[in-house]
């Protein structure tokens, strides 16, 4: 089922997600019906609380980069309650764009590399390292259960120049090619 995309000003968006218990009910269905969501926005990643859910979990699918981003080739994948264990310390600037921000793409810098603790689907333990834009990816869809948006980390002076898009967004004013939940 194709789940509304919350967008920028919902409150849902702001809160620091609460963990993802072994026995949420039909998790495995909510995965599903969030990859068929992501696959109808073209994007490559999606968190809970971009659908209304304020649970650590999200789902990225980098396989549509796979022939600009090699590494990206095999990343499709849900995590659960996930972690950041460790960044490196070389950083990168790339431009993102946010599916609960529609219309807005800024530069992002973040760490090249990160260490992760997570579980997958089956709530089998994992922890690895991610480098590139799969650690770009990871990074952007772990500040959602966070509560933070990708224009919270970029320089002040570019905040200010995306205000009027950001308000725009909470007006309604914002046109997108997938479903939304507005304000």
């Amino acid at each position: 089922m194709i789940l509304p995309i919350y967008l920028y000003g919902q409150p849902v968006l702001r809160k620091q997600a609460e963990e993802v218990p072994q026995d949420y009910p039909e998790l495995k269905q909510l995965i599903a019906d969030m990859y068929e969501t992501l696959a109808v926005a073209d994007g490559c990643g999606l968190a809970a609380p971009q659908i209304g859910k304020s649970i650590r979990m999200f789902i990225v699918d980098g396989t549509v980069l796979a022939e600009d981003y090699p590494e990206c080739a095999n990343f499709k994948q849900p995590f659960i309650n996930p972690e950041i264990v460790e960044e490196s310390e070389e950083v990168i600037a790339y431009s993102e764009g946010c599916l609960s921000l529609p219309g807005i793409s800024e530069n992002v810098v973040r760490p090249v590399k990160v260490r992760v603790h997570y579980y997958d689907v089956d709530f089998q333990e994992h922890d690895e390292w991610l480098d590139g834009f799969n650690s770009r990816i990871f990074q952007h869809e772990f500040d959602h259960i966070e509560g933070n948006v990708f224009t919270d980390k970029i320089s002040p002076i570019r905040r200010q120049f995306v205000k009027n898009k950001l308000s725009n967004i909470v007006k309604g004013k914002t046109t997108a090619k997938y479903k939304c939940k507005r304000n």
